[in-house]
């Protein structure tokens, strides 16, 4: 399929980086531009343009402009027909995209203040009390996968990869390399292990990301 696709957005960002292990899932070719901390910024009336919103990734193809990178992932997906990774079916798909929500609504949020204190450094987030809290909110939310993860014994959806799994795994990452005290999660660590041999993973967790 011919598709002319401009991604906007710098790879330290992990939103970004669904995007990009999506396209190498689908085999897409793109042209990315790097938008955002250090770069391109994202508040000039060129990017607000695409993205009112000031954040990235952006996309561009030859139907329009899309943000939101759940979205963005979705709608690849569903452009290149790869039912394996988000079912047709209504109830597969709702599986699959509890699991995206999830990591956009509850995990994703979680995490915030600890990681830009343990990663960043941020002189903001500095505050101890609120760093054990961001820590512990973290690993709760870690909690609920380690359920599901046992409960499926391969993947978040169930027995095959979806794109829930390249959202959450990511996700995973982050918190493995974050440098703060875990519980020993062996299902997780398992999952690890799987997602480790998908070479989107490769490319867009394990070398150098957080």
């Amino acid at each position: 399929m011919g598709h002319s696709l401009k991604i906007l957005g710098r790879t330290s960002s992990i939103n970004v980086r669904k995007v990009l292990w999506t396209c190498q899932e689908l085999g897409i070719d793109y042209v990315r531009e790097d938008w955002g901390i250090g770069f391109k910024p994202t508040q000039s009336p060129d990017f607000l343009a695409l993205n009112p919103n000031a954040q990235v990734p952006v996309l561009i193809d030859d139907h329009g402009v899309l943000w939101e990178s759940n979205t963005i992932c979705r709608y690849l997906v569903g452009l290149y027909q790869r039912h394996d990774l988000l079912p047709v079916e209504p109830a597969l798909r709702a599986r699959v995209e509890q699991w995206m929500d999830w990591q956009a609504t509850e995990l994703n949020p979680s995490w915030g203040y600890a990681f830009h204190a343990l990663v960043r450094q941020n002189p903001d987030y500095q505050d101890p009390q609120r760093i054990q809290a961001g820590v512990q909110a973290w690993n709760d939310k870690m909690a609920l996968l380690e359920q599901q993860l046992s409960k499926t014994g391969a993947y978040v959806a169930g027995q095959e990869f979806t794109l829930a799994d390249i959202l959450i795994g990511l996700s995973v990452h982050r918190w493995q390399m974050t440098p703060m005290e875990r519980p020993p999660y062996p299902a997780i660590a398992a999952y690890y292990q799987r997602l480790s041999q998908h070479a989107g993973f490769k490319t867009f967790a394990l070398d150098g990301h957080n």
